[in-house]
């Protein structure tokens, strides 16, 4: 019998939660109104979020004011879901990702004794090309547990 070889298993989903000591409305507000979402994600907005509608701002992180933020609004579900679709670290301005299927970021809001939690979950790595999947899901991976963290900080800052 020949011996069989387990591919390895792609990474397609990335989930991260924090739990803020604040009342949904206030996390909501800074999730998805756009100026306030751009204060702790680092990016500056000219326009509101808007469902259908692209989000493009200028990205403020530094060493990556180079590149554009770019989404899709998917979902605004008040006070509870907030969805866009992007194409996860594209970042290099001479690349065209329209290209590649975009991953989808989800945002759900809890209320909690404490307050709320927030979770996020980002999936669709799968569908990425073969030489970007693996830097992409490394780098979100560890920038939602950067944004997460950064949330809960904006809100704390701005009660």
């Amino acid at each position: 019998m020949p011996a069989t070889r387990n591919a390895p298993k792609i990474q397609d989903r990335i989930e991260k939660s924090v739990e803020i000591k604040a009342p949904v409305s206030r996390v909501w507000r800074a999730l998805t109104d756009s100026r306030e979402f751009g204060e702790w994600f680092r990016v500056k907005f000219d326009a509101p979020f808007t469902v259908g509608e692209p989000a493009v701002g200028q990205i403020t992180w530094p060493g990556y004011e180079h590149a554009t933020f770019r989404a899709v609004i998917q979902a605004i579900d008040p006070e509870q879901y907030f969805a866009f679709t992007w194409h996860p670290y594209s970042i290099d301005v001479a690349v065209d990702y329209t290209k590649e299927m975009p991953t989808l970021v989800e945002f759900r809001l809890e209320k909690i004794p404490t307050g709320t939690l927030l979770s996020v979950t980002e999936s669709g790595f799968s569908d990425l090309p073969d030489d970007r999947r693996d830097e992409a899901f490394a780098r979100n991976e560890g920038g939602w547990t950067q944004q997460m963290k950064n949330i809960e900080e904006y809100v704390a800052r701005n009660p």
